[in-house]
């Protein structure tokens, strides 16, 4: 691998961080639980009772994610999870870009830390 083919790999990974820490933060504060935790997913219209499963559902999509052979498979399994957070807040009338945002930054960390998924979608400047 060159040394500019390394430093993309190195900026994906530092970029697959971010999403990856707030989803590692977001499934936290959902096993945690407490009163503002219970007010927001009462706003959203989440029954209580799948508060840890939801959690649990994330680390497990996240654990996939940060593990190279299955990173894309996480990456898609985390989009679907994104998809879902988006239409709730659809539903109830609050803002989403924070989502999609994340979502951004989940794919293009993964773009640029696989070289086989940079193969398989070139970016042409023409």
């Amino acid at each position: 691998m060159s040394k500019a083919g390394s430093k993309i790999v190195w900026l994906g990974r530092g970029i697959s961080l971010l999403p990856s820490f707030v989803f590692l933060m977001s499934a936290i504060a959902k096993l945690k639980g407490g009163e503002a935790l219970t007010h927001r997913i009462a706003h959203l219209g989440i029954p209580a009772s799948l508060v840890v499963p939801l959690a649990i559902l994330e680390l497990s999509c996240l654990a996939a994610y940060l593990i190279p052979p299955t990173s894309f498979l996480g990456a898609i399994l985390l989009t679907g999870f994104l998809g879902g957070a988006i239409c709730t807040h659809l539903r109830v009338g609050d803002p989403y870009f924070f989502e999609v945002g994340l979502g951004i930054l989940l794919w293009l960390g993964l773009y640029l830390r696989s070289p086989r998924l940079r193969a398989l979608l070139p970016l042409r400047i023409s």
